[in-house]
């Protein structure tokens, strides 16, 4: 039986800053990517393999798929990239504080 499994990106920095983000592509911040490493492991300890992986074009979401799959050592899946995948995207919005 498939299962679905979502997780979202790391902290990124304008999380951290408390910014409307939508799809300005920024970075993880330094507890963003340590997130990531703790989901992988998490994930890898609980026993969870993938074969294929989506992921947002957004380099938070990106960078949280590399990390998590480098912790889990399943860097040889397929990995599929979509803007459909993206955050909503928050106009006006994005950049301020909300």
């Amino acid at each position: 039986m498939y299962k679905l499994m979502l997780l979202r990106h790391g902290e990124s920095i304008w999380n951290l800053e408390n910014r409307f983000t939508g799809w300005t592509d920024v970075d993880l911040s330094e507890r963003g990517m340590e997130e990531a490493r703790q989901a992988g492991d998490t994930l890898k300890a609980l026993g969870y393999e993938f074969d294929v992986a989506f992921t947002s074009v957004l380099k938070r979401a990106i960078r949280t798929l590399w990390i998590v799959l480098d912790r889990m050592d399943l860097m040889w899946i397929p990995v599929h990239r979509s803007w459909r995948l993206n955050e909503r995207h928050y106009g006006a919005l994005q950049g301020l504080n909300k």
